[in-house]
């Protein structure tokens, strides 16, 4: 005969598997941390996983990985996890790209889930494809944070800068900087497909699409990748002659260096904050180069580690986490303080977040490979 004693434990091993199935609470906030981990806006939610004991298996699910962003991002996740601070929890962490497949991804993520990883970082292919891996995720309690290209989804804890209001701000300097508010706009968009891109279009071309905005917009695509952007910005140059300005969502060194070459007249850009382009911006300022750099930075894989390592500590966590859009405008490049003449040109120069205590120096990353590990 079975105890009531039994019954009533077994009951509550059931309503407890069904709250771990169910995912996360939607809870109160304010969250941990919140001047690291900064709530999107007034109306974002808030999630609590239960509480686990670390330390912790952790996996990135990375997708494509053929530009210098997706490199250091991995360089920066490598440094990161070897951190005293997060080396202390991390009982393993296993990285894998799989390319711009989004089956391949998904499959990826399955089997970090199935292998009974804690916690998943991962940078989606497409936005829209993955509820479907967030429930078997949230089956088997397993954490999921998605950074940079987010989903179009508020079921899953998320981290990034605000990407339309990148496009938007680049935009903005733009018109700003071209009094006539007309001529030929070049913009050089990201890998197809990808919300990052999607977004930043949008918010570029809401402001330079405006009334009273006389432009016309030539748009390539650049893969976020210095050698594909300065190919596609010499095709341009050589099939329209002239641009009044140029957007960069990534490759601006390779874009720039494409005006250069082209002997196309100095002209205002906005791009990325890739070292290389802001050694131009300052290097070429006098010869009528003007920037404006905005920076995603590929230390946000710092950040959803650190998030996801706190919701596996049962901590109160906002579901969208906004990351600030640094951003340097001419004549404020400064050797040393903003770009770096000594690294190399395509390191991203956005590495630290003081807020999150998160310090990663340039020789540990670029220590560091860009291998699956």
């Amino acid at each position: 005969m079975i105890s009531r004693t039994c019954t009533v434990a077994a009951a509550a091993a059931l309503i407890a598997g069904s709250a771990l199935a169910a995912g996360p609470a939607v809870v109160s906030g304010p969250g941990e941390n919140p001047g690291c981990f900064k709530p999107w806006d007034a109306s974002t939610k808030y999630f609590q996983w239960p509480a686990k004991k670390g330390p912790y298996r952790v996996a990135l699910a990375n997708g494509f990985v053929g530009n210098t962003w997706r490199i250091q991002m991995i360089k920066m996740a490598k440094a990161y996890a070897a951190t005293p601070e997060m080396k202390s929890q991390l009982k393993e962490f296993k990285i894998v790209s799989t390319g711009t497949d989004v089956a391949a991804q998904i499959a990826a993520i399955d089997n970090f889930i199935n292998s009974g990883y804690d916690a998943i970082v991962t940078i989606a292919v497409n936005p829209t494809a993955f509820a479907p891996v967030i429930k078997r995720a949230n089956a088997k309690g397993v954490v999921i944070v998605p950074f940079d290209n987010v989903l179009d989804s508020t079921d899953v804890m998320m981290v990034n800068e605000d990407q339309l209001a990148m496009g938007q701000q680049s935009g903005e300097w733009l018109v700003k900087n071209i009094p006539s508010k007309s001529g030929k706009l070049l913009e050089v968009r990201g890998v197809p497909g990808n919300s990052v891109d999607r977004d930043r279009h949008l918010g570029f071309r809401k402001v330079v699409e405006a009334p009273g905005n006389k432009f016309e917009v030539v748009e390539v695509v650049g893969n976020w990748d210095d050698g594909t952007a300065q190919k596609a910005v010499a095709d341009a140059v050589a099939v329209h002659k002239s641009f009044a300005g140029m957007f960069v969502q990534g490759g601006s060194t390779g874009a720039v260096r494409a005006l250069i070459d082209a002997k196309h007249k100095m002209i205002p850009v906005a791009g990325e904050a890739e070292n290389g382009f802001r050694k131009l911006c300052a290097e070429r300022a006098k010869d009528g180069l003007l920037c404006a750099s905005l920076g995603q930075s590929p230390g946000l894989v710092a950040i959803s580690m650190k998030a996801a390592v706190a919701a596996l500590q049962g901590k109160v966590m906002p579901q969208m986490i906004s990351v600030p859009i640094p951003t340097v405008t001419h004549p404020n490049f400064k050797a040393g303080e903003n770009y770096f003449p000594n690294l190399t040109d395509n390191f991203f120069t956005t590495t630290d977040f003081p807020p999150c205590n998160v310090t990663l120096k340039a020789t540990d990353i670029m220590a560091k490979d860009e291998k699956n590990n």
